[in-house]
């Protein structure tokens, strides 16, 4: 009986860390019913305009080149219809503050909405650890237990563990990233800040590992390894690191040719500045939020249909990013957007922390689990900054995977967009299990000074 009073307060609360087991077995039996394997709806809505989920998109897309540039499924589709700032009050009920921002400063901001494919998928053994999760994951504070290979809570009752759903969302075990960033300054101009090639990998996805396996890596539930190629002034500068479980894990290393020394970074969280970004982002905007769940009260405000990114493989298709780089963002003909069911959550700042944003909301597919938006306000309770990310099709992993990413300084005018592949010869292609020994600071010195 206590259990059942403490897991009622924690749905009531919405924002607490609460030490509770997952959900029942004939809750979890939802996933194999009424929702999908990972969680979300599998029905439409009411008018259609948001359909049925019925396994995601699994087949080989035409031109499509596995391991090189990746073609786009929809590719022969129109706008269904466009928002502007004309008549942006007409559509307010689905779109972000940050969104309805955009349109009104920026007269050339548009959002094209396109016909929605829910094209979200995971391999069955992904599907299978979900279901697991459902009915032992936990969380013991604020970290989650007891949960591998899956979505950790595919039937959410608090905000925290919606946000380790995005943190802990399939899109793949081992990726390859090779992408330029931007920076787009106040006054109109786009400055390149780095050209990167590096690699990804998520242990916490190893097929036939544990949690014991993710914890024998340092904790480390993601993994980046990052190798400036230019532009000339910030290549060979490097950085290996990745977030833990447990925050207190956390942990990157930075290579600087003019030090020509690694040193470890001191606080890779928060509102600290990333150097993937040339300082221009915070270390818990990249990807719109990896951060530490701990510093903020979390709630869910409810699931909300909402105009989001979604399945944006129309910007790997130019040969060049400046044919694709708009103002402050990507060009709109270059956006595509569509209508889906997002879980909204608001994240305040807990008393006794610190952060330069200390209020924050996040819409968090229901699908994928990828939170694709979220708004800042700054400590006066001004709307600051509006993240987003893209994500593709990705049939070969298969994934709807994540893309590009930026934020807009909606205060300053400054923006920026990160893992822009639009260019590269291979984007995001699959790859083999790498030894941990390539994400350590290690190796980024002994391939630093060759």
């Amino acid at each position: 009986m206590r259990l059942q009073h403490i897991a009622l307060a924690c749905v009531l609360a919405f924002n607490a860390a609460c030490a509770t087991a997952g959900v029942s077995a004939e809750e979890a039996a939802r996933l194999k019913s009424d929702l999908t394997p990972l969680g979300g709806e599998k029905a439409g809505n009411k008018d259609g305009s948001i359909p049925a989920w019925t396994g995601g998109y699994t087949t080989a897309i035409p031109g499509d080149k596995p391991g090189e540039r990746r073609g786009d499924p929809f590719k022969d589709e129109k706008p269904l219809f466009s928002i502007t700032g004309k008549n942006v009050d007409q559509y307010a009920d689905k779109l972000t503050e940050g969104q309805k921002a955009l349109l009104n400063k920026y007269p050339e901001y548009r959002i094209d909405v396109y016909k929605t494919h829910r094209t979200a998928a995971a391999p069955q053994w992904v599907y299978d650890n979900a279901s697991k999760n459902a009915t032992k994951g936990r969380l013991d504070g604020y970290v989650p237990k007891d949960v591998y290979g899956g979505t950790p809570f595919p039937i959410p009752k608090s905000g925290v563990e919606v946000m380790w759903n995005h943190l802990l969302r399939w899109r793949g075990t081992n990726w390859a990233v090779s992408a330029t960033q931007y920076l787009f300054t106040a006054d109109g101009r786009t400055v390149m800040t780095t050209d990167g090639e590096g690699e990804r990998q998520m242990p916490y996805y190893f097929e036939g590992g544990s949690i014991a396996d993710v914890e024998k890596r340092g904790d480390m539930y993601w993994r980046i390894r990052l190798v400036n190629i230019g532009p000339p002034i910030r290549a060979g500068d490097a950085l290996v690191g990745g977030p833990g479980m447990d925050s207190k894990n956390d942990a990157a290393w930075v290579y600087l040719t003019g030090q020509r020394r690694v040193r470890k970074l001191p606080n890779p969280c928060c509102d600290t500045p990333t150097p993937a970004t040339a300082g221009n982002m915070m270390f818990d905007e990249v990807e719109v939020f990896i951060g530490r769940p701990d510093r903020f009260d979390w709630k869910i405000l409810g699931k909300q249909e909402m105009f989001v990114p979604y399945n944006g493989n129309r910007v790997l298709q130019p040969k060049t990013d400046a044919e694709v780089l708009g103002k402050a963002f990507i060009k709109p003909d270059y956006m595509r957007w569509e209508l889906h069911r997002m879980w909204v959550v608001e994240a305040n700042l807990r008393d006794g922390q610190r952060h330069q944003a200390p209020r924050s909301r996040y819409y968090c597919d229901e699908d994928t689990w990828h939170c694709v938006l979220a708004d800042r306000w700054d400590a006066k309770g001004q709307l600051w900054r509006t993240l987003y990310q893209m994500n593709f099709v990705a049939p070969d992993i298969p994934a709807t995977a994540a893309g590009a990413f930026g934020m807009v300084d909606l205060l300053s005018g400054q923006a920026h967009v990160a893992d822009l592949a639009t260019s590269k010869a291979a984007q995001f292609p699959v790859r083999p299990r790498i030894p941990d020994s390539v994400f350590s600071p290690e190796a980024m010195a002994g391939e630093s000074v060759r």
